[in-house]
């Protein structure tokens, strides 16, 4: 008799145990490893191209010069990135021949805007470079100023 109580026990506990695997594995949705496709490889490129358009604009807000010398400074800006994307992709040997490279590209495409901007504006750019632009204080400061600007109008 006690056996049987075993045997009853254990089965049914077995079968519970099973019952619920098995509905674990039908609320799992199945995970591929797809490509991405053409039209998601646009996309994200697109996205990245605007994400990075914004960014330059927020940080151009940050400058002194006039248009002119803003238009310019973006230009720069935008090719600067467009080289450095350029280098990360290249394949070398070691990363200190990556580094070097990269290092090389900061002191040097510059170059030519030292003698359009002020010290100030330079030295901006030198810490944008570096990646010490804080973008979200930026954006938050234009933000305050258009609270001030509508509250002063009302």
């Amino acid at each position: 008799m006690k056996k049987i109580i075993l045997i009853v026990f254990a089965l049914f506990l077995g079968l519970n145990i099973h019952a619920q695997r098995r509905q674990t594995n039908m609320n799992r949705i199945p995970q591929t490893n797809s490509e991405p496709t053409e039209e998601e490889i646009l996309k994200r490129e697109r996205e990245m191209e605007e994400r990075k358009e914004e960014y330059v604009d927020n940080f151009l807000t940050t400058l002194e010069g006039d248009e002119f010398q803003k238009h310019i400074i973006k230009q720069n800006i935008m090719s600067f990135f467009d080289e450095k994307i350029a280098v990360l992709e290249t394949r070398f040997e070691h990363q200190l021949e990556r580094q070097q490279a990269i290092k090389h590209l900061e002191d040097t495409h510059f170059n030519d805007l030292k003698e359009l901007i002020s010290e100030d504006d330079m030295s901006k750019i030198d810490d944008m470079i570096k990646g010490k632009f804080d973008e979200k204080e930026v954006v938050k400061k234009r933000k305050e100023k258009r609270k001030n600007k509508k509250r002063n109008k009302d």
